[in-house]
């Protein structure tokens, strides 16, 4: 089973970029950040004729998250523990988590995440960004509970390390690089969560973001922040990991490009 986790940064303004990748890449499963548009604009339409089941937890404007799945998709979760009836996050009403299980011949649970920015450090949005981080750590711990395969897919907002930056110096200011948020990361894989780019052996400079001011793309000042982390019984059965940076020289393109792991879901 392909899946990929890719922040869009807006579906629809963007819907002919991401539908070609889609066609090309042919993921099972394609895990969506950002993609700024309550549930009823998303283009489930144009989706679907591509051979996907479609769930989506929109929010006018800012962030998204949604879930695409040739097979059936069940269990879902819309927003983390903590969130009122509708799903809408009760401390800040802010669309960033959605979950399902894959319902393959065996099922793989899986996470769409959006996690907070966090800028400007020193703010109320930092401190919001490491209690989400918290809610998220515990979720997962109970998550690993159930001893499934799980993939929890998405943009982190998180540097791990100086490596996973092309100039970390131009980041110790920046939340994505605060003590804090790393710790945070750590502290969520050392519950027995392995990092995908890792199993896969990337090198360093094997970026997911590029911004699109000062010409970061052209000079590859990039950074890594996209990622899938996988439960034991997942990782067990993973094959390999692609991060496809050609996505970020396509037309009208996201500043971030998408990650896609493979994970043998045979008998």
């Amino acid at each position: 089973m392909r899946i990929a986790t890719w922040n869009v940064n807006s579906v629809n303004a963007r819907l002919p970029t991401v539908l070609a990748w889609l066609e090309t890449a042919r993921p099972d499963v394609a895990c969506l950040q950002e993609i700024k548009c309550i549930d009823e604009k998303f283009p489930r339409e144009a989706m679907e004729s591509l051979g996907y089941n479609v769930e989506v937890h929109g929010q006018k404007t800012y962030n998204g998250v949604a879930i695409l799945s040739k097979h059936r998709l069940s269990d879902v979760r819309r927003g983390l523990p903590g969130t009122d009836d509708s799903g809408v996050e009760a401390d800040g009403e802010q669309a960033r988590y959605l979950e399902a299980v894959i319902e393959a011949p065996r099922p793989i649970r899986v996470a769409a995440i959006y996690l907070p920015n966090g800028n400007p450090v020193g703010t109320a949005k930092f401190d919001y960004k490491l209690s989400w981080f918290r809610r998220l750590h515990d979720h997962a711990r109970d998550l690993l509970t159930l001893e499934e395969p799980l993939a929890l897919c998405g943009d982190y907002n998180v540097i791990p390390e100086p490596q996973d930056a092309r100039n970390p110096e131009a980041w110790t200011g920046d939340a994505l690089f605060q003590p804090e948020s790393r710790a945070a990361l750590r502290a969520l894989k050392w519950l027995g969560l392995a990092d995908a780019s890792e199993l896969g052996n990337q090198p360093p400079g094997t970026f997911t973001f590029w911004d699109y001011q000062a010409g970061a793309w052209q000079r590859d000042h990039g950074i890594r922040i996209d990622f899938a982390l996988l439960s034991p019984q997942a990782a067990d059965r993973f094959r390999g990991i692609e991060t496809h940076r050609d996505a970020r020289d396509m037309d009208k393109p996201s500043d971030h490009v998408p990650v896609v792991v493979d994970i043998d879901l045979g008998d």
